[in-house]
């Protein structure tokens, strides 16, 4: 189970947990993204399912109906269901015994399941933090965010059920969203490395300042699907992919070409996981990112799934 949270709001968390949700998905893993924001739920916009609602989260919970009533599957995507949180009820409906029933159900029936946590420390937070395998923390590059994740980490480590039981810690990765990397070049926002500096914890990616959020909400489509990444990156994606899980490239055969002359760019930024070190270019192609974060994503976790 992936919790994505974070301490502030407008971070992009439901942004993160739809195109995690269906870049899981479109990778033949059978997929339910959760939301958790009682009373102002966005998930089902970004999924574009928000006119197929009938049962939620609360009816699940209080024996309204059964599991399966509630589950809304993509149009698109066979792979990938949604239970939607409930827009009329508070959020103290949800009760710590009815989450974890619920949690135990989807558990059985998937490999993967997304929660979009609200924002805060709230009851719906705490909840969909409680039960988590991995917490996916969102922050943007400014001193009051990275603050507030830094909280989040901390309630994480000491109030989730894996640490009430004395078991294996919640794996805990960073998200930086919003990120400008001419700006930090310019000194005016604060760059990855110093981030994760910070926070201390595994940065798993960076996703770009980018008018496509919007224009993907509006239609109804993870924003992970917007853009399809010229051939050029996806070959970039693919070696990325291949040294994660410790591949090596065979060497192609090139035909030599006349050098053009190029403009002068601001110098990308290194960043620097646990096990591996990548760069990011100075672009706003959102849609990449996402599915550079899928890919790291399932490096981490191919050798042992989690749920």
């Amino acid at each position: 189970m992936v919790c994505v949270t974070s301490g502030k709001g407008g971070v992009g968390k439901t942004t993160t947990s739809a195109s995690l949700a269906m870049g899981l998905a479109e990778r033949g893993f059978r997929v339910c993204a959760v939301d958790f924001d009682i009373g102002l739920r966005n998930l089902d916009l970004h999924l574009g399912c928000e006119r197929r609602i009938v049962f939620d989260f609360v009816n699940v919970i209080q024996s309204e109906c059964k599991l399966h009533q509630a589950l809304i599957k993509d149009r698109h995507q066979p792979n990938l269901f949604m239970l939607a949180a409930s827009q009329t009820r508070d959020k103290t409906a949800l009760t710590s015994e009815g989450v974890e029933l619920v949690i135990d159900q989807l558990r059985s029936s998937f490999d993967y399941i997304v929660c979009d946590s609200p924002a805060g420390i709230e009851n719906g937070a705490t909840q969909a933090m409680r039960h988590a395998d991995i917490a996916l923390v969102c922050t943007n590059p400014e001193l009051s965010s990275v603050r507030d994740s830094d909280k989040m980490l901390s309630i994480v480590a000491s109030k989730s059920k894996r640490a009430e039981l004395g078991q294996e810690p919640v794996q805990s990765y960073l998200l930086i969203t919003r990120y400008h990397a001419d700006r930090v070049a310019m000194d005016s926002m604060l760059g990855a490395a110093d981030i994760q500096e910070m926070l201390g914890v595994p940065l798993l990616g960076v996703v770009p300042e980018s008018a496509d959020v919007l224009k993907s909400t509006n239609v109804g489509r993870p924003v992970i699907l917007q853009v399809r990444p010229p051939p050029s990156r996806r070959r970039l994606l693919r070696r990325l992919g291949h040294r994660l899980l410790g591949r090596r490239r065979r060497p192609r055969r090139r035909r030599p070409r006349r050098r053009r002359p190029r403009r002068r760019r601001l110098s990308p930024s290194p960043l620097t996981t646990h096990h591996s070190t990548f760069t990011l270019q100075d672009n706003s192609d959102v849609a990449l990112a996402y599915q550079d974060l899928i890919k790291r994503f399932l490096g981490e976790e191919c050798g042992e799934q989690s749920e």
